[in-house]
């Protein structure tokens, strides 16, 4: 969900509750009920007087100044208080939020911190369903120390801001309005009267938003919030320096929003915030997106090239650069194809301008480095893990598509060969393959551990189906930083793959790049790895100099065992050196479906359909099981074409069977 989405499901509550005092009677018998010292009531008794005298209407109060509410700000103790009354009364208007005179704004409860309210909760005999919640949580497998405090903490807050109900009342928009509340706090120009500096708040609110999300995971698996528990928080909105500006990047991401992925809809932000803050402080005179001209654009990203970043101390890498201007360049695009105003109606980035970045040959694993890699992935502890790792090593599918698994992904073909079924992904297809029986075991063990969990589905962010992952823990899919990114780096340790900085020197995506090494075909390797074309698969086709070198000496090399009109040149070898060259280059582009065709670019464009024949056609023992289905497939033509009185497509027909007959015998294999 965008921020923009949540903040308006968590819109105030309507305005039309009238906060009023209690009686003195009313707050006397209260405390004549607490099992408290007599001059504690005293004290307590005194404080609401003093209050009552300062602000006989408690409207007012909630309209006054945030730091004469507190009574108390930064710096100050409890002798220089900035309003004594609302400061000593925090007592007695906890009261009056848990027993229905007042509603608390979130400010005022993020501004005092520690709100000290389950006391007087205790003492009025209320039941928040602190202990309902945490005891599902530790269900869930939550920490129940941790969970208490969480539940404690956002329940009392909850109540204060929305009045006492019980835990099935509450729905998405009371976990909304305090994570909205949290973020806009942290953005007050008067913070610092209050929690001393920014980063002091951000250090402070970080395990409140933890405690909120715990709340909500509990309440999703409850069945009364729709939204999924999230591992971070929202994004917040594109506070630009440019307001017009910032408006339309917050009207495009909302666009936007429904068809990418809520990491892709992060970066887009990212992208956009940082060309704004770089307009901000290079040309602060534009205000709109029609002002900005190429000269900006080419400013900001020689900034990314020269400048270090905040979170790494490094300037960002080229591909870093270059996904951030194509990022910036499709939201001119789409701002240009929805007429959106005030928009340039010309492109701003050329590709000439694209940061270069260098081409690599994808690398495989090395068959002793990856029986030292299985070794340590089959020793970690965590069951998850290890599954996790081990179904990428031999299903060769992407780590989104493994995390995404779930638990009905397996099952076998007739033959009793596992077999996984790899949701929607990269090419938003679903497919299936065969799997190793040590991926299928390790499975099956992380399916055993999930039956024993009733926890609630989780939407797939692919395709919006609630399913049951796999890969689940606490309520929550697991990140594939936890399930890849942590046991990759021990396993790394504990075999030694690692460089100077101690950095490991193997990535997941190594061990897709594996499975062509291993000698699958070309047609094998786009099925199991999901690619939408050859070009694709081709990438990792180039990466095996052994299968290049195997299929070309089973060719070229003396001795081959070859058949075609083109085994007569190479026999006799009168190839050109210029030749032999550029087939050793190229030898993949050659394959044919029967065989290779030896024809060289300097010789133009093969315009002979029927190669079979052609003097430039050359097969191998390799291609013999495919000859002979095309044998009979030409047999069964023929067939057909008498049947229907073709006289001529059965000459043609039983002409090709007959060249194919003659291939197999030069081969040495008769027909079938």
């Amino acid at each position: 969900m965008s921020a923009a989405a949540m903040q308006a499901r968590a819109a105030p509550e309507p305005p039309d509750f009238l906060s009023h005092h209690c009686s003195a009677e009313e707050y006397d018998a209260f405390l004549a009920r607490c099992d408290v010292a007599k001059h504690f009531v005293q004290q307590r008794r005194s404080h609401r007087k003093l209050f009552v005298e300062a602000w006989p209407d408690l409207n007012a109060w909630l309209r006054a100044p945030l730091a004469e509410r507190i009574g108390r700000i930064n710096g100050q103790t409890r002798r220089t208080l900035h309003n004594p009354p609302s400061y000593w009364a925090r007592a007695y208007l906890y009261y009056l939020a848990l027993s229905g005179h007042l509603r608390i704004d979130y400010d005022w409860l993020l501004a005092v911190g520690d709100v000290c309210v389950h006391d007087v909760v205790h003492h009025m005999r209320i039941d928040l369903g602190v202990e309902v919640l945490a005891r599902e949580a530790s269900v869930l497998g939550l920490g129940r120390p941790h969970v208490d405090c969480a539940m404690r903490w956002t329940l009392g807050r909850i109540a204060l801001h929305s009045g006492v109900r019980r835990v099935d009342q509450l729905v998405d928009a009371d976990v909304d309005r305090m994570l909205v509340a949290v973020r806009r706090f942290g953005e007050r120009p008067d913070l610092a009267d209050y929690w001393g500096s920014a980063e002091r708040y951000r250090t402070v609110s970080k395990p409140w938003v933890t405690m909120i999300g715990q709340l909500r995971l509990v309440l999703y698996h409850r069945g009364q919030v729709h939204e999924p528990p999230r591992k971070i928080m929202p994004s917040a909105v594109v506070r630009a320096a440019q307001p017009a500006m910032g408006v339309l990047v917050e009207k495009w991401l909302e666009r936007r929003a429904p068809t990418l992925r809520p990491a892709t809809l992060y970066h887009l932000a990212l992208t956009v915030r940082s060309f704004l803050d770089h307009l901000a402080a290079t040309a602060p005179a534009i205000q709109t997106f029609a002002a900005v001209k190429h000269q900006h654009v080419v400013s900001w990203m020689n900034a990314m090239a020269t400048d270090p970043s905040l979170k790494t101390g490094r300037p960002l890498t080229p591909h870093s650069q270059r996904g951030r201007v194509v990022r910036l360049a499709q939201f001119y695009k789409d701002a240009e194809d929805w007429a959106w105003a005030d928009v340039p109606r010309w492109p701003l980035v050329a590709r000439r301008d694209l940061p270069r970045q260098p081409e690599r040959i994808p690398r495989y694993i090395p068959r002793a480095d990856l029986d030292r890699l299985m070794g340590a992935i089959r020793a970690l502890p965590d069951p998850f893990q290890r599954a996790a790792m081990i179904v990428a090593r031999w299903s060769g599918a992407r780590m989104g598509e493994v995390r995404r698994l779930t638990t009905d992904c397996l099952d076998s073909y007739p033959d009793g060969t596992a077999r996984l079924r790899i949701p929607v992904g990269k090419t938003a297809r679903e497919r299936v393959i065969p799997l190793h029986d040590e991926a299928a075991d390790a499975l099956r063990t992380v399916f055993a551990m999930r039956a024993t969990v009733a926890d609630r589905n989780l939407p797939d962010e692919r395709t919006g189906d609630l399913v049951r992952f796999v890969f689940v823990w606490r309520g929550k899919l697991m990140s594939e930083r936890h399930l890849f990114g942590t046991p990759l780096k021990r396993v790394c340790d504990a075999t030694g793959l690692v460089d100077a900085f101690g950095k490991p020197t193997i990535t997941m995506h190594r061990f897709r790049h594996t499975l062509a090494e291993r000698g699958a075909k070309l047609h094998t390797i786009m099925s199991i790895l999901g690619h939408e074309s050859p070009q694709m698969t081709m990438v990792y086709a180039r990466i095996s100099d052994a299968e290049v070198l195997r299929d070309y000496r089973s060719v070229l090399e003396p001795g081959a065992v070859i058949a075609g009109v083109g085994a007569e040149a190479i026999r006799a070898g009168t190839l050109a050196a210029s030749a032999v060259d550029w087939l050793r280059t190229n030898f993949l582009k050659t394959e044919l479906e029967l065989g290779h065709c030896l024809r060289l670019p300097s010789e133009g464009p093969c315009e002979c359909d029927l190669y079979l024949s052609c003097s430039r056609f050359v097969t191998t023992p390799a291609y013999v099981p495919r000859l002979r289905e095309r044998h009979r497939l030409e047999l069964s033509l023929a067939d057909d074409a008498r049947e229907r009185s073709w006289p001529r497509e059965v000459e043609r027909h039983c002409a090709v069977a007959r060249r194919v007959e003659q291939l197999l015998t030069d081969l040495g294999n008769a027909k079938d």
